[in-house]
């Protein structure tokens, strides 16, 4: 079964720890990142990452079934983490200089979904 073998397996137990990760962050957002302690961009950004951490979180479940699983894995990984990673970053300490690569991170997560069909 393509879910419990292979290259790809890697990226359900990854996903693991990304939905994990996800939520504490999310709970810690929600208590540091919040109207009156911080501008309104900042949590905006905060927030933009998280949803994005969810959604290709829940996406890293379906790279066991692609064709090419460690591809498609490993550009959702990076895109995630430059993206998301960025997004959490300036979210937290409103440090202007990560943004420049976060739109390399939504390339990546670009990417990504596009090799899910070769």
């Amino acid at each position: 079964m393509a879910w419990t073998s292979g290259p790809g397996r890697i990226f359900v137990r990854l996903a693991g720890a990304s939905g994990a990760s996800a939520v504490g962050l999310c709970v810690y957002g929600a208590h540091v990142v919040r109207p009156g302690n911080s501008d309104e961009h900042l949590k905006v950004a905060y927030e933009t990452g998280n949803r994005y951490h969810f959604y290709h979180t829940i996406a890293l479940l379906g790279v066991p079934l692609t064709r090419k699983p460690v591809v498609v894995g490993s550009l959702l990984s990076a895109g995630m983490l430059l993206f998301c990673g960025s997004c959490y970053y300036y979210g937290l300490t409103g440090n202007t200089s990560i943004r420049q690569v976060t739109p390399y991170g939504g390339t990546l997560l670009i990417l990504a979904w596009a090799s899910m069909i070769i």
